[in-house]
């Protein structure tokens, strides 16, 4: 061989070597096959290791599992803002609980940070919370296996995949399943929670990203289920943790990763996970012989016959006596019979009264080994617009700061019947007013009711396909589950709107006493900035452990508003929580600001709840984008807000509508509807608890 020839082959040699190890570099490689142990992998809440199996939840109510390789991952080349190109693939369990709605699923994650802080389980499934969903700034990219359909992160059903940045809201989801057949042109659904196991491959080079699945052992389809552009440059930092993240609430699942690859450069590195001979957690259904199958499905089709026969000998004689109207088509899936109700609370025993309000009373059950709260509302036609108002608003809301509404049913000769999700503790009001010292919601639990319920308002103002109005936000209305987390109940009043549609009216005064925005009194026009209103007076009841009129008292804005001008806020806060101490005084005064800013008698001046919420987690001093069209300082218009001279605070209790304002409202709505409103009749001093509806009160919850 000629020098020339040597010295060209050493160099290309010694470039391939230099290659090596520039790639070795940046390079990530390794393969579990049902082999995890706590050195190969690193565990975060309840994500445990169990027969060499990673186990992500477990069938425990409200948890979190994480599981991560346990060193940071090169992203990028040295000097290069290019994402390098990934291939991972995975094989997954994700099994249901018997008798429990399965929920929530998992995803497979790049992130920055392996702890739980910042994160949330439910439907964020320990990925992010509701104040940073969609913060840039979480660098987090994932592909989700969504098995429940949530509205607010548009979801198109509830067993889908899809892609997401920053936010549980994809940019692009699809079915879960394969495309098969003889030219690959076949789709077949395959469902995420039926226990089986299936395997992924998640493939992004060249700023696309393909995900691929099929189940275990089946050959890899051709074509991708997902395959879309998206640029990682400005998601991923330069090293960041790889893993996967997974969540159960009030529904749960038992979620597991059987085996599990990586690589940076190998694209075949799915084909070393092992697929034979893997466990089976799909429920067991029983088996049995061919004899006894016989025998059973004979049984069966007489059963059915007799069966069917009785209903059609019961249609006929009843025909027309309970016809299903036209309303109830949209809205049957949650409707329950009233046998079953009846069961679950002992044919309406009164040792389960838990509730009295006006004419209507709520039990409490077990409905399905689950605890409800059964609420009887009497059938006449200011019962049945309460009624359908709870059912065609909470019936389809699904939100954790909300009463979780199980179904309805109007069988009940006379009665039409709710059935909540039961809240243990009962309504707030029970635990700021006149409560035993041993009862009484510290500091940190009243400060958590504000932010749940400012949470679920928000959720109602811009987080579903509509706009929803609650108008009837009171402490009262809100309820506190065994763990002390508040939600928003009582949908009696509730109206939903197009989000730029026309601001909702009536010509009635609905709510209670104390909690009417001055606006609706005055034009009986109700918009998300008078439930703003109802904030802002629950904030003041909370801080200040007082009702908004109490007998002999000045009403409580005036009251916290001439503290304010005196310079002596700190006395509005609650002289139980005053001698018990634990807490600042300047985070009381904030929050009395805030109070006093969302219940401002000028409806421009209040903030939007999202603005609330960021106020409440301590984002006051954030410039907001202009997308929010928000102000510079929220906390200087807070501040601002309250400080008025005496002139100017006199001048500000003439804003508010008196109770003779009320009154003349109502009589003249009286003069011009064909309907009426009942008015609470007495002096000036009746108490916060009075409710100003069509004729009918509001039951406490």
């Amino acid at each position: 061989m000629s020098f020339p020839m040597l010295q060209l082959k050493q160099l290309l040699i010694l470039l391939h070597t230099v290659t090596i190890i520039i790639c070795c570099v940046s390079t990530t490689e390794f393969v579990y096959n049902t082999n995890f142990n706590s050195t190969s992998i690193s565990l975060y809440g309840n994500a445990t290791i169990q027969n060499s199996i990673l186990t992500l939840t477990n069938g425990t109510y409200f948890s979190i599992g994480r599981a991560f390789y346990p060193q940071k991952v090169p992203t990028k080349s040295s000097n290069s803002s290019t994402i390098l190109p990934f291939a991972t693939s995975f094989i997954f369990s994700v099994a249901p609980i018997k008798n429990i709605i399965t929920g929530h699923g998992f995803a497979f994650i790049f992130t920055p940070s392996r702890g739980l802080n910042g994160t949330t389980s439910n439907e964020y499934i320990g990925l992010f919370n509701l104040t940073n969903e969609g913060n840039p700034n979480n660098h987090v990219f994932g592909v989700e296996f969504d098995i429940i359909r949530n509205e607010e992160f548009n979801d198109t059903n509830g067993n889908h995949i899809g892609i997401d940045v920053n936010s549980l809201k994809s940019l692009t989801s699809d079915e879960a399943g394969y495309w098969g057949g003889k030219y690959d042109n076949e789709f077949k659904v395959l469902n995420i929670k039926s226990g089986e196991n299936y395997q992924v491959w998640i493939e992004y080079m060249h700023s696309k990203i393909n995900v691929t699945m099929a189940r275990a052992g089946q050959k890899r389809p051709q074509v991708p289920l997902i395959s879309m552009n998206v640029n990682l440059s400005e998601v991923l930092v330069d090293e960041t943790y790889v893993g996967f993240s997974a969540a159960t609430g009030q529904i749960v699942d038992t979620c597991k990763i059987l085996a599990w690859s990586f690589s940076n450069t190998n694209f075949s590195i799915g084909d070393a996970l092992v697929t034979d001979n893997l466990p089976s957690f799909i429920p067991h259904k029983g088996w049995f012989s061919r004899a006894k199958s016989i025998v059973l499905g004979v049984i069966s089709v007489v059963f059915v016959l007799v069966i069917g026969c009785s209903c059609i000998v019961v249609f006929i004689l009843y025909k027309g006596e309970d016809e299903t109207e036209e309303w109830e088509l949209e809205y049957w899936p949650h409707r329950i019979s009233f046998q079953e109700i009846q069961e679950a609370t002992r044919g309406f025993c009164e040792e389960n009264v838990v509730a009295i309000g006006g004419n209507k009373s709520v039990y409490k059950g077990i409905l399905h080994g689950v605890e409800v709260a059964v609420k009887r509302i009497p059938q006449e036609s200011k019962g049945m617009r309460e009624f359908l108002a709870e059912v065609s608003s909470l019936g389809r809301l699904k939100h954790r700061r909300l009463v979780g509404f199980r179904g309805w049913c109007k069988k009940e000769k006379g009665n039409l019947i709710l059935v909540y999700d039961f809240m243990n503790n009962g309504s707030l009001d029970k635990w700021i007013f006149e409560c035993e010292e041993g009862k009484m919601l510290t500091w940190e639990e009243r400060i958590q009711v504000l932010k749940n319920v400012a949470a679920g308002i928000l959720y109602l103002h811009e987080g579903w396909e509509v706009k929803v109005l609650h108008r009837d936000i009171k402490a009262s209305n809100v309820l506190l589950d065994k763990d002390m987390n508040a939600r928003l109940g009582d949908f009696g009043l509730a109206l939903m709107h197009e989000h730029h549609g026309h601001v909702a009216s009536t010509t009635k005064v609905l709510g209670t006493l104390g909690y009417i925005a001055p606006e609706v009194i005055r034009t009986g026009r109700a918009s998300t900035m008078s439930d703003v209103f109802g904030f802002g007076i629950l904030v003041l009841e909370v801080i200040c452990g007082r009702r908004p009129i109490e007998e002999h008292k000045p009403g409580l804005i005036e009251w916290v508003e001439s503290l304010t001008v005196l310079g002596q806020l700190h006395n509005a806060v609650d002289e139980r929580l005053k001698a018990k101490g634990g807490y600042a005084i300047e985070e009381a005064e904030r929050l009395l600001h805030l109070g006093l800013f969302c219940s401002n008698s000028d409806p421009s001046v209040r903030p939007i709840m999202r603005q609330v919420v960021k106020m409440l987690e301590g984002e006051m001093y954030i410039t907001e984008s202009d997308e929010e069209n928000m102000e510079k300082g929220l906390l200087r218009r807070i501040k601002s807000a309250a400080m008025w001279t005496r002139t100017e605070s006199g001048l500000r209790y003439t804003d508010h509508p008196t109770f003779e304002d009320i009154k003349m409202f109502s009589y003249n709505s009286e003069r011009t509807t064909s309907g009426s409103s009942s008015i609470p009749q007495g002096s000036q001093s009746e108490s916060n608890s009075d409710i100003i509806r069509e004729s009918w009160q509001c039951c406490r919850f």
